[in-house]
């Protein structure tokens, strides 16, 4: 299982943010036994730095009784207070704001963390520091499938977004409470493999994409070479979508990610790789199409379980490598690790690839 510690690391790149010096420091200093201690610290310290950095402002309509004209003049709660005469009118118009979706949620989320005893004392004394800090016009918004709808339809980059992740982070930890009116309790999300599968390949894309500068980083659908009689049963064919590709002029490698607690399973009392992981890598390099003079690998990359695997073959005339990277280790072997992925390949096992 990752180290608390490391999903700090993981977390900031998955969302596309470098991890911050002051918060690593700040991280790495504090002994977190749960998950949830450490998204709460994260959300207090990128909070508390975004609101002295201004919340994001956005305009909403207020209405408000005025002695002089502004927006539109709403005639009938007017004439019915008899206002006119007063030199007076009832008016809607529109007013920037820090009252968010955002700063609501945010809000809202550190209301709940500050009553959760799962959040240690001193923490939650701190977060009931900063709610007392919002603003009187930020009205805080439950955690809820709903607002965080409301949150992301804003788009908010850098902090903002960042933080917004998180909030969605909570709520996906949080398990339904038997009673409504108890306090919320929270799973530990490293044990939600298909959470963590995303978070794995996207922390694995985004690190290459702002830790090196040799290849060109992204996800992209490689087109099946393949005809058919009409361009409907072409449709039908399952779309592919690399979890990550790493091209430069002389190299392409794609790259694929899984979560898996391990890279081989049992077949007959027999170690095996997974059919399906090494079947849809081939399908990719089969089908993708060249520049001249581009070599092609693959690399099918595992979190390190019990057993380190770092497999070399040729197949289809293109370098595969299976290996894993060990996540519980210190930061800095984590990140040699991953930039030696890249390093040219040795030289290619010669044996047969045992399948599941």
């Amino acid at each position: 299982m990752i180290p608390i510690q490391n999903l700090y690391y993981l977390l900031c790149y998955a969302w596309n943010r470098l991890p911050e010096a002051e918060e690593l420091e700040a991280v790495s200093g504090a002994e977190f036994e749960r998950p949830l201690a450490l998204l709460a610290h994260v959300l207090l310290r990128g909070t508390a730095r975004l609101r002295h950095q201004g919340l994001p402002l956005r305009y909403a309509e207020r209405t408000a009784e005025l002695p002089e004209l502004r927006g539109r003049v709403l005639l009938t709660p007017t004439l019915r207070r008899q206002l006119l005469p007063r030199g007076r009118a009832v008016c809607a118009f529109d007013e920037l704001t820090p009252a968010s979706p955002l700063a609501g949620l945010l809000r809202g989320t550190l209301q709940l963390l500050s009553r959760n005893r799962a959040v240690p004392p001193e923490l939650r004394r701190q977060i009931r520091a900063e709610l007392r800090r919002f603003p009187a016009t930020v009205e805080a918004l439950p955690l809820t499938a709903a607002t965080l709808r409301r949150g992301r339809r804003e788009r908010p980059a850098g902090l903002g977004g960042f933080l917004l992740n998180v909030c969605g982070l909570v709520y996906r930890s949080a398990l339904p409470a038997p009673d409504a009116a108890g306090p919320a309790r929270f799973r530990d999300f490293r044990r939600d493999e298909p959470l963590m599968a995303r978070l794995f390949e996207q922390f694995v894309r985004n690190f290459y994409r702002l830790e090196q500068q040799q290849f060109r980083v992204a996800s992209e659908t490689i087109a099946w070479q393949a005809e058919a009689e009409t361009a409907e049963a072409l449709a039908l064919l399952p779309a592919m979508i690399t979890d990550t590709s790493l091209e430069s002029p002389a190299r392409k490698i794609i790259l694929d990610t899984k979560y898996y607690a391990a890279a081989l399973k049992r077949h007959h009392d027999q170690a095996r790789l997974i059919s399906p992981h090494l079947y849809q890598l081939y399908a990719y390099l089969q089908n993708q199409p060249l520049q001249p003079g581009q070599r092609l690998e693959g690399i099918l990359l595992y979190p390190a379980a019990a057993q380190a695997v770092d497999l070399r073959y040729t197949l289809g005339g293109h370098p595969v490598r299976v290996v894993n990277i060990n996540l519980n280790q210190p930061w800095e072997h984590i990140a040699t690790d991953l930039l030696g992925l890249l390093a040219e390949a040795r030289g290619i096992s010669s044996g047969p690839v045992e399948q599941e």
